[in-house]
C-alpha cells in the first residue's frame, strides 16, 4: 500500500514527538505507514547519547531531550522535517538500509534543485561542497565497501576504524539524521535546511562536531520555497522507502 503523506505545517516539537511515540506504541502489523512533513518553531533536540558540553549557549531556545540517536541539532522555521513512521520488518529492510534510503532521498531531492549531496563516512547526514555545490567530484572520505566488509569506511580505513573524526573542511551540512526504531518500527527522521536563520547553529556543536559548518539551500544559491522542497522531498521518500 502507498505511504500516507501528511503535511502538518508548522507544529511545536514536543507534541509532535509525543504523537510519534504514541502512534508507534499502538500500531499493529496492519497499520499503514505514514510520512509526516512539517517544520518546527526554534528548538534544540538532544539525542540519547547527547553530551551537554555540545550545547554551548542555547539562550532562549528550548532544549528537549529525546530518545533518537545522535547528538544535539537545531530545528527552526525554513527547515523541512520528515518523519517516516514505517514498519521496517514489513518493508523488508534493516536499519542500515533504511538510513541509506533516507539519505538517498535527500541526495535525489538536492539533485532536483541542481545541488550535489554527499555522504561522509562515519558521520550520518548529507553534506555539500561549499566551493562547488553543484559539482560532481566525489569526496575522498565517502563511504566505501572494503571487500566483503559492509562497514562504511573512508579513504583511510585505519583512521575510520580507530574512530578518528571525519574531516569537514570545505563542507557544509545541509541535512541531519536522527532516528529511533522500536518494535521494528521507525520514528524521528531527517531535517533538510531550505531557508533558515542559521545563527542558532553557532550556539551548539552540530551533531557533536565542533566547528562543523551548517548551510541551507538559500546559502548556496537555491531560492525555493519550503513547500516546493517539501513536495519534492516527500515524493523521493515515498519512492525510496517503498518496500
Amino acid at each position: 500500500m502507498p505511504m500516507d503523506v501528511q503535511f502538518l505545517g508548522r507544529v511545536p516539537y514536543e507534541p509532535t514527538y509525543a504523537a510519534m511515540q504514541a502512534f508507534t506504541a499502538i500500531r499493529s502489523d496492519s497499520t499503514p505507514d505514514v510520512l509526516w512533513m512539517c517544520e518546527h518553531a526554534p528548538v534544540y533536540t538532544q539525542g540519547l547519547a547527547g553530551k551537554k558540553e555540545h550545547i554551548l549557549n542555547p539562550g532562549d531556545i528550548p532544549v528537549v531531550a529525546t530518545n533518537r540517536g545522535g547528538q544535539v541539532t537545531y530545528h527552526g522555521p525554513g527547515q523541512v522535517v520528515a518523519y517516516p513512521l514505517i514498519n521496517l520488518k514489513r518493508a523488508g529492510y534493516f536499519v542500515k538500509e533504511y538510513v541509506y534510503r533516507i539519505e538517498e532521498s535527500v541526495i535525489r531531492t538536492l539533485l532536483h534543485f541542481g545541488i550535489t549531496g554527499h555522504r561522509v563516512a562515519g558521520a550520518p547526514g548529507i553534506y555539500v561542497r561549499l566551493d562547488d555545490p553543484s559539482g560532481h567530484a566525489l569526496l575522498p572520505q565517502r563511504p566505501v565497501k572494503m571487500g566483503s566488509d559492509p562497514v562504511e569506511l573512508g579513504s583511510d580505513p585505519a583512521a575510520q576504524r580507530n574512530g578518528s573524526d571525519p574531516n569537514f573542511s570545505g563542507l557544509g551540512k545541509i541535512a541531519a539524521l536522527g532516528i529511533k526504531v522500536s518494535r521494528n518500527c521507525s520514528y524521528h527522521g531527517m531535517a533538510l535546511n531550505v531557508a533558515m536563520d542559521l545563527e542558532p547553529y553557532s550556539r551548539i556543536n552540530p551533531c557533536g562536531y565542533s566547528g562543523l559548518q551548517t548551510v541551507d539551500l538559500s546559502t548556496i544559491g537555491v531560492f525555493a520555497s519550503w513547500q516546493e522542497v517539501a513536495d519534492v522531498f516527500s515524493q523521493k521518500l515515498a519512492v525510496y522507502l517503498a518496500p
